[in-house]
């Protein structure tokens, strides 16, 4: 690992960020957009592409949206917000939306043809010089590198939803990932107010998911055994750990298809059995109990704000 790309984010910023002044976020779901008004917050000129029609002109509504609710509550200058929004373009066309990216960031769906596709576009089309990272959570940007034409220019940008509010981004570099890509996007991170984590190699989940996976098998696990409530052990965790939501409560909130899914996207890499979806989760999924978004999950939402 390099000195100069610290897995803190508290070493000096380096690499080349101050040359990138146009980025282009590919797919305006609720992960990029919101990738896109933090570029557009930190000074640079963002173009938001995606085939639909439809989701660009949500994404652009909720975006104002959010800046007139900062605003008004007197948490982002009246300036600001209209800059960056100022900044923000919207295209459907990937071609022309690209040709004069200099660093391109895909938020499409997790889906490994969806991004083949992206991606190899993205190499006929977007400029020499332009880095291509990917959002993924569970998919290292190796599977889609080559199909770029410049493998060296490639890696992940993993950003942690809410993007505009948390901190840590994962930078995970894969066997062909150049020296210098690396340095620029972790510099870029900084530029946006974030705390880059540096993935020297790829692993399936990365840092955060394994993390989160292991507490979370752990809990299961205690729950199933009968050993404490569900209450109970989210309080240990808050209280004990200083966790800011216990292991249920966080999957209620994330979603628990979403963890069902990084679960499936981990296992496909391991093949280990004890990555498999939890039964439990899975059951869940099953009776549409996702957690917060449907109303009940481990936990009943119903009358809650």
């Amino acid at each position: 690992m390099s000195g100069t790309t610290g897995t803190t984010g508290t070493t000096a910023t380096t690499g080349t960020a101050g040359t990138i002044e146009h980025v282009l976020v590919v797919g305006a779901g609720a992960m990029g957009r919101q990738i896109a008004m933090t570029a557009a917050l930190a000074g640079c000129r963002t173009t938001v592409q995606d085939i639909s029609a439809d989701m660009l002109g949500a994404a652009r509504a909720e975006l104002e949206a959010w800046a007139e609710g900062r605003v008004a509550k007197g948490r982002l200058d009246r300036d600001a917000a209209d800059g960056a929004l100022g900044r923000l373009a919207w295209s459907p066309d990937l071609p022309r939306a690209a040709a004069t990216a200099d660093l391109v960031i895909e938020a499409a769906t997790e889906r490994l043809p969806v991004k083949t596709e992206i991606f190899t576009a993205l190499g006929r089309h977007a400029p020499a010089r332009a880095i291509l990272v990917t959002n993924s959570s569970t998919l290292g940007s190796s599977k889609v590198a080559d199909v770029t034409g410049r493998p060296e220019k490639v890696c992940n940008l993993h950003f942690f939803n809410p993007a505009l509010v948390m901190e840590c981004v994962e930078v995970v570099r894969h066997e062909r990932t150049s020296e210098d890509t690396v340095e620029t996007v972790m510099a870029f991170a900084r530029r946006l107010g974030k705390r880059p984590v540096l993935l020297s190699r790829e692993v399936p989940g990365f840092i955060a998911n394994r993390l989160m996976g292991a507490v979370q098998r752990e809990a299961l696990a205690l729950a199933e055994a009968g050993v404490a409530s569900l209450e109970d052990i989210d309080t240990a965790a808050r209280t004990a750990l200083g966790h800011p939501l216990g292991p249920f409560e966080l999957m209620d909130l994330v979603g628990l298809d979403v963890v069902a899914f990084i679960a499936e996207a981990i296992h496909a890499e391991t093949g280990d059995e004890a990555d498999r979806p939890d039964p439990a989760v899975a059951a869940l999924v099953a009776r549409g109990r996702l957690g917060r978004k449907s109303g009940a999950g481990f936990y009943d939402y119903a009358g809650s704000s």
